[in-house]
């Protein structure tokens, strides 16, 4: 696929290669995923299968080159593949960001060759899940400013000791791109990132977390006591881990954005079906004004949000990884803040639709509604948000 496929369409249109991505992927993800919401919420449980299904369709490592097995295409095709993906199953969805952003493409475009060879074909196909050790205990939108998490090198080996928290995939990850200080006099100066096997000695899965929503997204406490990591492991540079977190942190808000454009699509698509099948006072629900008032506003709000988010991911499909600051990191602060507000709102008005059964737990719309309010909080809250907007357009 062309790097420029979205280049060639206005920014708010699809080509035809993009169209197909969401397609064919949305066709797979209401086969394959949407079966699995109910039980994934109500048992937290999580299907093993999912990771080799997307790689086997070529739907992992979307932007990983050919040679490495990844699927060669562009960031845009990866963000409509969590579109798809979270429309059908938002608790896979988020999975999908934590292991291909978060982990995957920031040891692709900051480690070595070897490192590269030994990680990302695996994570291209399924057979290796990536996580993110970053946020700690004390430490969350200060994630790097209060990290206590330390890397004291001995002889070919780095000791970690530290605890993080928050972990998205922690428990089925079989490699963590962990976060610890190698000189903590320096602060946030002082961070190296670390590729980290999960099997290694002194690396501890402390507790399983129970959540409001994306309850089938698996998240842990990871506890690292004494864990001994190879010194050919280190991502990127020696005290330079903070270009490593930034180098994917921009991107990783606009695929966030991406998933809530599913999930609002969903909201609408269960709103229309409810609202048509509901009968009260003696005709359905949707010849009521205030309901067809509500439907009215789900679908323009998911539509202006749409219009957005195709924008900034095709400015920034043609940039390379660790170029989007500045300007950039505005525009997906404003977008993932958008999408954020814009979800909640439609979600809110689709259980007021659903009346008394939205409430009721095992209702798709209820699960919808709880995982919601995690996308207003991760990748940097709405507060932190608002922050780096303001700060890039009233100057620091």
């Amino acid at each position: 696929m062309s790097s420029t496929a979205a280049s060639a369409q206005p920014w708010f249109a699809l080509g035809d290669d993009h169209k197909s991505i969401v397609e064919q992927l949305e066709r797979f993800a209401k086969d394959r995923f949407w079966p699995l919401q109910e039980k994934m919420d109500d048992e937290e449980w999580w299907p093993e299968e999912v990771f080799p299904a997307l790689g086997e369709l070529g739907y992992l490592g979307c932007t990983v080159p050919e040679e490495l097995g990844g699927a060669g295409l562009d960031f845009f095709s990866s963000a409509l593949v969590l579109q798809a993906v979270a429309k059908w199953n938002p608790s896979i969805g988020l999975a999908l960001l934590a292991h291909e952003n978060l982990c995957l493409n920031n040891i692709l475009h900051n480690a070595t060759p070897e490192l590269c060879a030994r990680y990302v074909p695996g994570m291209s196909n399924g057979t290796i899940v990536g996580c993110l050790g970053l946020t700690e205990p004390g430490a969350g939108s200060d994630a790097l400013g209060s990290m206590r998490t330390t890397a004291k090198r001995d002889g070919d080996h780095y000791v970690l000791n530290g605890t993080k928290l928050y972990i998205t995939n922690g428990p089925i990850a079989q490699v963590c791109l962990v976060y610890a200080k190698t000189s903590p006099e320096k602060g946030a100066h002082g961070i190296t990132a670390f590729a980290v096997d999960t099997d290694l000695p002194g690396f501890e899965i402390a507790q399983k977390m129970k959540k409001m929503g994306m309850r089938g997204s698996q998240t842990a406490e990871i506890v690292l006591r004494d864990c001994r990591v190879p010194v050919e492991n280190v991502v990127g540079e020696v005290d330079r881990g903070v270009k490593v977190v930034m180098s994917g942190l921009d991107l990783e808000r606009i695929g966030l954005a991406f998933m809530m454009i599913g999930m609002c699509e969903r909201a609408l698509e269960l709103s229309v079906d409810y609202a048509k099948s509901r009968e009260q006072f003696g005709e359905k629900i949707s010849q009521f004004q205030f309901v067809q008032g509500m439907v009215a506003d789900i679908y323009a709000e998911t539509e202006s949000l749409r219009s957005f988010c195709y924008q900034v991911a095709a400015e920034v499909n043609h940039l390379e990884a660790g170029d989007v600051r500045g300007e950039v990191s505005k525009r997906a602060a404003a977008v993932v803040l958008q999408a954020g507000l814009v979800l909640m709102r439609c979600v809110d008005r689709a259980v007021q639709i659903h009346g008394g059964s939205g409430y009721i737990w095992e209702m798709e719309v209820n699960r919808l509604y709880r995982a919601g309010k995690l996308l207003q909080i991760g990748a940097g809250t709405n507060e932190v948000r608002r922050i780096i907007i303001a700060r890039e357009i009233l100057g620091r």
